[in-house]
């Protein structure tokens, strides 16, 4: 690795460190409203890492952690963070729909968009957003699977998703319904959310919600069906604001029951 690198893949790992780690309040926010998804001793996967933001929130809670980060750059940190935590468990690898090896496209400048998705690079990139990003660092890694982790570590209380438009090959690699995750979207992909809606409809009975930028809260008072979340999106995406999608599932009430005693007051738009 040369030093333009060097110093390229350093200043965009600090500048995401500042991002998630550098804002007041915002673990604490972050802690309260994920209180709804998760309880004490609850396992939870977190896939796409990156600088450990919630790992950070959901220590706290009291949650077993299972975190999923490719980029050898923010594995190192996560590593030095949290791998003396004998609650969290850090696996350098991605997830997708079938273990193996893929090519991670890493943006050395920006990592918080790494992928590896070229199809999504080519949807973001017609974005004002993107405009400057550059992916310049391909990189095969290996690849595992939400059932495989599920195998070898538990089913998880709750799951959240975040990686750059490979979401729904994640989803495509379970072939159980989990209580509760969340996944991210964009404006500019609005398809993969409707995919990945569609393929959790598929698991089992599941309601939704979804949040707006890193807002710390839901954006309808009541969760709602797929239809109707895809319906509200489509307006959503008129704004070009990017968000994530919560999904829930049915499947056992008394636990969504206990989980709605504790969520926060929620924003009605």
């Amino acid at each position: 690795m040369n030093i333009r690198t060097r110093f390229a893949r350093g200043a965009g790992l600090l500048r995401s460190v500042l991002m998630y780690h550098g804002i007041p309040f915002r673990r604490r926010r972050l802690t309260q409203f994920y209180a709804q998804f998760i309880q004490p001793g609850d396992l939870c996967f977190d896939i796409g890492a990156h600088v450990g933001s919630r790992l950070r929130a959901w220590t706290p809670l009291g949650a077993r952690i299972v975190a999923v980060e490719p980029q050898s750059d923010c594995m190192a940190l996560l590593r030095r963070w949290f791998g003396h935590r004998a609650q969290i468990t850090l696996i350098e690898q991605a997830v997708g729909a079938k273990p193996g090896v893929a090519e991670l496209l890493i943006s050395s400048r920006t990592p918080t968009v790494t992928t590896l998705s070229p199809a999504w690079i080519a949807a973001v990139q017609q974005e004002r957003g993107f405009a400057k990003v550059r992916w310049d660092a391909p990189l095969p890694v290996p690849v595992t699977t939400l059932d495989a982790l599920i195998a070898r570590y538990g089913a998880p209380a709750f799951c959240k998703i975040d990686v750059e438009g490979y979401e729904l090959e994640v989803l495509q690699g379970l072939s159980q319904p989990i209580p509760a995750l969340s996944f991210e979207y964009l404006p500019a992909c609005l398809d993969t959310a409707r995919d990945c809606v569609a393929t959790l409809a598929v698991l089992g009975p599941y309601v939704f919600n979804w949040s707006v930028g890193e807002a710390q809260c839901l954006r309808s008072a009541d969760w709602l069906s797929a239809p109707d979340l895809l319906e509200r999106l489509e307006v959503e995406a008129r704004t070009g604001r990017s968000g994530d999608i919560y999904a829930r599932s049915q499947a056992n009430p008394d636990r969504l029951r206990c989980s709605e005693l504790k969520s926060m007051p929620i924003r009605v738009t």
